[in-house]
């Protein structure tokens, strides 16, 4: 238990979700699939402008298919680990679901009608976190290999590969979150908060994580009580 990160909590949850979705696709011949996306939390641009705001924050954790689900906790387990042994759990949380909250609202102004859904843009946030990592005096010297322009080819395919007519991904998450990433890697000192010299540092960074996983707990009950789908 002593090696658990959140990282792995965030994985777990993702699956626990997607089996739901599966469950509830088999038991109630459910077959439309927008329908059940929404159902669980997918964002809908109509829907976000209605009042259901929490679907920002929900479709982080909603996947659209096992293949879909497999690539995002492939790039999750990888550059979540990293971020949060270098920066620690509180400020991987709060880097984490701030990237994909503002992935989100991206996604909000240029596929205001799309079903959108997946942890894409929260990922890219921490792309974007390692990639300014590699230009900063303070980057730990071990992280020289995996950050900073050795991250240039993998944005760039997946950037350009975004943009193609048909791919169906969601560019303004992923560049989004990738920004959003940026600028809080180039303000976060890469230290997690417990080593920090001030005391109330640390209990800055804990409470802002969990202010962030009472707003995860928080959609997802309005999600379920409030939600018109």
């Amino acid at each position: 238990m002593r090696n658990l990160k959140i990282t792995h909590v965030i994985l777990v949850m993702n699956v626990l979700i997607a089996i739901l979705m599966l469950m509830t696709r088999t038991t109630s011949m459910l077959r439309n699939e927008a329908y059940l996306l929404l159902k669980f939390g997918a964002q809908f641009g109509p829907l976000v402008a209605r009042g259901e705001w929490y679907r920002t924050i929900t479709a982080i954790f909603v996947h659209g298919g096992i293949l879909h689900l497999l690539f995002n906790s492939y790039a999750l387990f990888y550059f979540g680990t990293i971020v949060e042994s270098i920066y620690g759990s509180e400020k991987f949380v709060a880097s984490y679901l701030s990237s994909g909250l503002i992935g989100n609202i991206a996604t909000q102004l240029f596929y205001y009608g799309s079903v959108s859904v997946g942890a894409s843009g929260a990922i890219f946030g921490l792309v974007g976190m390692l990639f300014i990592l590699g230009f900063k005096r303070d980057a730990p010297f071990y992280a020289r290999s995996f950050t900073g322009y050795a991250l240039l080819p993998m944005i760039i395919y997946n950037v350009v590969f975004g943009f193609l007519p048909g791919s169906g991904i969601n560019n303004a998450a992923h560049l989004g979150g990738f920004f959003a990433g940026v600028l809080i890697g180039y303000l976060v000192k890469p230290l997690p908060a417990i080593y920090s010299r001030r005391r109330s540092m640390f209990y800055a960074w804990r409470t802002i994580a969990i202010m962030f996983g009472a707003l995860v707990v928080y959609s997802f009950f309005m999600l379920i009580f409030h939600s018109a789908v």
